[in-house]
């Protein structure tokens, strides 16, 4: 059954109840446990998570693989059990962006991922060496070229 909600950063929005993504524990430092994906089109870098309990939240996240394809999530056994995740390829994965201007200052959080199987959500403390808290998402994005560098 689907579900209304009047969202302040888009507009009232149906959401199908199968797209809902319960958290049981919640996502670190926000509210609500209750989420959905939304994607301008299928193929997108960057998708919001907007709450259902609180129509003023969306946040938005991104596949990590399409910015960092080296990217890894390792976690503890005990973390594994606990969100109950055994096959990984069953799972997708999001990472959080906090989004600034210039857009080159965009960071990804790869330390704290969050793992979605079968309608559940999780934000876990991922385990590999190389998962900062604030990866540069546009690294490799071009700078303008300047009097100086075109000399």
């Amino acid at each position: 059954m689907p579900l209304t909600i009047d969202t302040t950063r888009f507009g009232p929005l149906e959401i199908e109840g199968e797209a809902v993504i319960e958290f049981p524990a919640g996502l670190i430092g926000l509210g609500g446990s209750r989420y959905a994906l939304l994607a301008n089109d299928e193929g997108a870098a960057i998708v919001w998570l907007q709450s259902i309990d609180d129509p003023s939240l969306a946040l938005p996240v991104a596949n990590p693989w399409q910015f960092f394809t080296d990217y890894e999530v390792k976690l503890s056994d005990s973390e594994a059990k606990r969100i109950g995740v055994t096959d990984p390829a069953a799972a997708d994965v999001y990472v959080t962006v906090r989004a600034t201007q210039p857009v080159e200052d965009c960071t990804a959080n790869l330390r704290a991922p969050i793992v979605v199987s079968a309608g559940r959500g999780w934000q876990v403390i991922n385990e590999a060496d190389n998962a900062p808290m604030r990866a540069p998402l546009f690294a490799n994005v071009a700078q303008p070229a300047t009097a100086e560098s075109a000399a």
